[in-house]
């Protein structure tokens, strides 16, 4: 069972967002919403030369002007959002997730992933991922990884946690989307290349993040965070041009309406343009793509609190909009 989008004035910050909808018992549509939750549809507008956003982000340069205009065009027929069931806004190429990014984050996984045998004072052990944290800054090296685009779900749909999931736990964050592609480009320039931005929840399964049976091996991102569903995305592609300052947005996650999450990206220890830069100087990032710039403080394993049947999940970013997805333990086959 999917949560409906409810009508609303400001979705988004902006004059109009990019989603992914489809009509009941129809195809799948790239469409232009605007903040009063009003629907264009994009293929007709946009003379059926892009039937997915995906394809109109690889025309970004030219088509984002274009689509400014139809924002503000009154006079093209429009209908509710109400109407329409809500997907994730792209379907990605490729999924670049940064780990270990949000200080005061880190620090309390540190804390709890204590190691077998480490008895020292939880004020040492913080102290020791505090001294960590401020190298890692120094040495300018952000840690990326890749996930998998089947993990990606719609905001509004179920999270189906995994029946072999001990430990399933949130993890919210800003994804940063690819419009122009990107290969070794600059800190400066990296920015550049971003069409916009979306909210991405990356769940994990904190019970297989290591594996204990080949610990030098270390951290198996396969299971722990691509089960299919683990990366509920969107609603919508808020373009860069609408969001004045991607390191300073508000990132609020709640659970069951009780408030986990609540941090600011300048908590940040890398920002958007260095990760996306970084990603950069060794994959060759494409239009859709999605760079996930780290989860803040106030997981589940922070609280002792993980994720079950029938929980529901409200998550929100400044300016971006929210999405509520609801858990559901899989079915025993």
């Amino acid at each position: 069972m999917s949560v409906k989008p409810e009508a609303a004035s400001a979705l988004f910050a902006g004059p109009f967002a990019l989603a992914t909808l489809s009509a009941p018992e129809g195809p799948a549509f790239p469409a232009l919403v605007t903040p009063d939750a009003q629907v264009l549809d994009l293929r007709p507008a946009l003379g059926g030369t892009v039937p997915t956003v995906r394809g109109i982000l690889e025309a970004w340069d030219s088509v984002a002007p274009r689509l400014a205009v139809l924002a503000g065009d009154r006079s093209l027929v429009r209908r509710p959002l109400t109407e329409f069931r809500v997907h994730a806004p792209v379907e990605p190429l490729q999924v670049f997730q940064s780990g270990a990014n949000y200080r005061q984050h880190v620090i309390d996984l540190h804390v709890a992933h204590r190691a077998p045998g480490d008895e020292r004072p939880e004020a040492q052990r913080r102290a020791e991922a505090a001294e960590i944290m401020d190298r890692r800054a120094a040495e300018d090296l952000p840690y990326v990884f890749i996930g998998l685009p089947s993990a990606v779900t719609g905001a509004y749909d179920d999270v189906v946690l995994p029946a072999w999931a001990e430990k399933p736990d949130w993890e919210l964050e800003l994804a940063a989307v690819i419009g122009r592609p990107a290969h070794r480009v600059s800190v400066a320039q990296a920015l550049e290349h971003v069409a916009g931005y979306t909210i991405a929840n990356d769940l994990t399964d904190r019970a297989t993040v290591f594996r204990r049976d080949m610990p030098q091996i270390g951290t198996d991102w396969l299971r722990s965070k691509n089960a299919p569903g683990f990366t509920p995305l969107g609603p919508w592609i808020v373009p860069a041009s609408s969001v004045a300052d991607p390191g300073d947005l508000r990132l609020t996650l709640k659970l069951n309406g009780e408030t986990m999450q609540d941090e600011s990206t300048r908590d940040m220890i890398f920002g958007v343009a260095r990760v996306v830069s970084h990603a950069s100087q060794t994959a060759r990032l494409l239009p859709g793509d999605l760079v996930l710039t780290g989860s803040p403080a106030g997981n589940g394993m922070h609280w002792g609190r993980l994720l079950r049947d029938g929980d529901v999940m409200d998550a929100s970013i400044t300016g971006l909009g929210a999405q509520r997805t609801r858990c559901v333990t899989e079915v025993s086959r």
